[in-house]
């Protein structure tokens, strides 16, 4: 009775320890973590709240653009599996409406200009199962070039704008809660 009961007990501790909650701003912690781990931003829009779902990367001092993530090929970014977008209200992107719900958010990053993609197929792998006939909205957007750096990809949802940022790029993609 007392090995099942200490079993137990072991077992409980051990899944405690291990459990990772989402961390709201990667880039604000003391980062000794070796992989990516998952994050999460939140905002609420009078009554609305969207929320994106992902695994924030770190630099480490590779070369990100154009080497850790190839130019013009569908990125998931962020790792693991595809960063979810969660709205509890219909939004529109581009100037297509989406209905609420749960969406994968992809991008295809270029030199010059990257194009955000919102996905109906938001429980996949990377991109392993990535089909573009599921995608709701492509937009074209112009990256800009941050002042400072960050380390970890991070995500923030602010003035109407999901904000995607790593290293010294920044791109911002407009949104209307409808």
């Amino acid at each position: 009775m007392k090995i099942t009961i200490y079993t137990v007990l072991l077992l409980f501790l051990s899944v405690s320890v291990f459990a990772q909650k989402p961390i709201s701003n990667p880039n604000a912690i003391v980062d000794t973590f070796k992989k990516s781990f998952p994050c999460v931003t939140i905002c609420t829009i009078g009554k609305s709240e969207m929320s994106i779902h992902y695994y924030s990367p770190g630099v480490k001092s590779r070369i990100i653009w154009g080497g850790l993530v190839p130019y013009d090929e569908v990125w998931v970014t962020g790792a693991h599996s595809a960063t979810r977008l969660d709205s509890d209200k219909a939004f529109t992107v581009g100037g297509v409406k989406i209905a609420a719900g749960k969406y994968a958010l992809f991008t295809i990053p270029g030199k010059a200009e990257w194009t955000v993609i919102i996905n109906k197929n938001y429980q996949q792998h990377l991109t392993d199962d990535y089909n573009s006939k599921d995608d709701i909205v492509r937009v074209k957007i112009k990256p800009t070039i941050m002042d400072g750096s960050l380390e970890r990809l991070q995500y923030f949802i602010e003035n109407n704008k999901i904000v995607i940022a790593w290293g010294k790029i920044k791109v911002e993609v407009p949104f209307l809660i409808n």
